[in-house]
This record gives structure tokens, sequence and C-alpha cells, in this order.
């Protein structure tokens, strides 16, 4: 029987807070039943709520948290507030004592990440954490990373990136080397900023044995699914996030408009139904819900704040999928690899003192 896995949950997070995490939580347990949950959170809300839900509350130990981080508070201000006493420092702090696998929230994404940092901190060698987000494509999903988490990063910082964003493909995807692509304004090794050349530059020339580097891949290639893996700093990436999702509900707007327009429109939906339902269910942004940390001592996982319970679900089966498959041990082992490339032990150095 597999061994459960310990989701630590921020039951105050998002735009709705506790009445949207816990049916989402309970959605997610019904699909898999191994989770145990650690539900932070205030009593008065929680409590009561998870009468509703008998399953979820027997599969789940809950601790009251005196604070609740607010959707609109500063990264710094939360930091000093709701360290100790919040349910989003809690559920943090339970992954780092190694009482949970993984914290999910659907908190303020910028608090998220100061109290990520500063309660897991960066692995080794990593000098800035990134957050990796699931994209949808032409030819199934791709992993696109940074997404705002790190603004302007350096060459180093972006070979980092692809060294994260291939483990958490291997384990996302079970693809033994994944394909890893700069995103950049052509294809050209002469185009673009000076540190995506020098990164692009230095993964052509150093062997990875963790994914195969594919050069540079321009906007267009993150829908088409070109790699599996795209990486770029967290401006750029943010922006394009943004864009994608913009884009998928305006498309979404037209059709809905479309289909009502006239009596022989709503005939023909009728007609396409089946068509239309799958073209809806690859543009549902919660089907693909949840941005993963990465470069942490511990998985954190970041819901979409205005997400429904169907989407906190996705979330949370995302925590599921990341540790199951073993994400942080793909992680350091592929860190290990990497830097003993770069600074090769010594044949006379004890094997003690690497």
């Amino acid at each position: 029987m597999a061994k459960p896995i310990h989701i630590a949950l921020d039951a105050m997070g998002g735009d709705a807070g506790a009445e949207m995490v816990l049916p989402g939580a309970e959605i997610a347990l019904l699909r898999h039943p191994g989770i145990r949950f650690l539900i932070f959170g205030q009593e008065k809300i929680v409590l009561p709520l998870l009468e509703k839900y008998p399953r979820l509350r027997d599969a789940s130990t809950f601790f009251h948290c005196e604070v609740a981080v607010s959707m609109d508070a500063k990264p710094s201000q939360a930091l000093r507030q709701g360290r100790w006493r919040s349910s989003m420092w809690r559920a943090i702090e339970a992954v780092k004592n190694g009482e949970a696998d993984v914290a999910v929230s659907a908190g303020n994404t910028g608090a998220l990440m100061a109290m990520s940092t500063f309660c897991l901190r960066t692995m080794a060698n990593i000098d800035r954490p990134a957050i990796a987000a699931i994209w949808p494509t032409a030819r199934g999903e791709s992993v696109v990373l940074d997404v705002g988490a790190t603004i302007g990063a350096d060459a180093q910082q972006l070979i980092d990136f692809a060294i994260l964003g291939g483990a958490m493909a291997r384990a996302l995807f079970g693809v033994e080397k994944p394909t890893v692509g700069l995103l950049n304004i052509g294809v050209e090794e002469v185009k673009g900023l000076e540190e995506v050349r020098t990164a692009g530059r230095i993964m052509r020339e150093a062997p990875f044995r963790s994914f195969s580097y594919a050069g540079f891949v321009e906007g267009d290639d993150l829908g088409k699914g070109t790699v599996d893996v795209v990486v770029t700093e967290g401006f750029a990436g943010n922006i394009a996030l943004k864009t994608a999702e913009g884009t998928a509900k305006q498309i979404a707007g037209y059709l809905r408009a479309a289909m009502n327009r006239s009596l022989f429109s709503r005939l023909g939906y009728l007609l396409a139904r089946g068509a239309f339902n799958q073209l809806r269910e690859k543009l549902d942004p919660r089907k693909v819900n949840g941005g993963v940390f990465l470069g942490l001592n511990g998985v954190v996982i970041k819901s979409h704040g205005g997400t429904d319970a169907e989407g906190l679900a996705s979330a949370i089966a995302l925590a599921h999928d990341m540790v199951r498959n073993e994400l942080l041990q793909k992680i350091s082992q592929d860190l290990v690899h990497y830097h003993r490339g770069r600074f090769p032990v010594s044949a006379e150095t004890p094997e003690g003192d690497e």
C-alpha cells in the first residue's frame, strides 16, 4: 500500500478563503484517497465548514492560527505580521519540520514566496527560486518558468531554471530527458539580451544529463509545445502567463456570444456540442491551476487566488504528483551532477572532503 501523502493546506488563502479551499480539498480527496491534510486556519471560520465535509474532516488534522494573510498585503508586511502566527506560515513550516510533504495555498503570491524563501531557504547553489507553471499546448503540456518570482535573471540563474524545470518535467510528464528552450525574440544566436545569449551559449557547450537543450524559442512556440520546458525570467514569464489567460477568456467570450447570436447558431451549437465541450475543457484554466515554487528545500504550490473548488483540487492534485514522483530528489540529483561537472573533484581529494 502506498504511503499517504501529507499536504499542509492554508485554509484562509484565496479570494473566497475556506469556503473555496475546503470543498476543493474534498474533491481532491475523492480523486486521491491516500492524501492526508494538515489544515491551518481560524477555527471559528474553518471548523463549522469542515463539519459539512465528514470525509475531509476524518482525513485531516486541524490547527488554529490567529492570523490570515490578506490578499493585498505587502510581502514584507505579511512576513513581519504573519510569521509564526498565520495559516500561510504554519503550512510552510509544516513542510520544513517534516510534518507535511508539500504546502498548498491560494493566498497572496508575494507573501507566499517571501515566507517560503525565508522559512525553507533556497537549495545549495541556487541563488533565486522560480515559479513554474503548467502550460497547455497543441502537443499536450509544457513547463514554463519563471512566471514571476525573479525579475531580470542573469545567465547562471537562467541555467538554474533550466535544471529546475527539467526536473519538474521529468516528475510531471515522465520524460527521461526533456527538451529545454530559452524564450527569446528570435531563434538566431545573435538576437536577444546578453544574459539570454550567454545562457544559451553555455547550455549549448555544456553536457546536461537531465535535459536536452533545444536552443532559443519564440512566443508562438509556447502554444505549439515546441519544447517540454520554456525558460525565461519572471518579468517576461508573468506577462506571457497573464496574456495567455486573458486570451483564453477572450476566445471563450467570443464563442459564447457567437453561439447565442441567433436561432441557427444555437442549433449549430447543439449539433457540435461535443466539440465545443472539448474546446471548453482545453481552455479551462482550472485544469492547469497551480504554480510550483522551485529551488527551495521543500515543495510549495501556489493556487490562483480567484479559482474555485475545482481549480483548488487541481492544485492539490499537482502537489500530490510532485511528491509522488519525487520532485525534490530529482532536482537535488540534477544539481549535484551539474555542479560536479562544473567543478570536478580532484582525484587526490578524499571523497568525504567534496
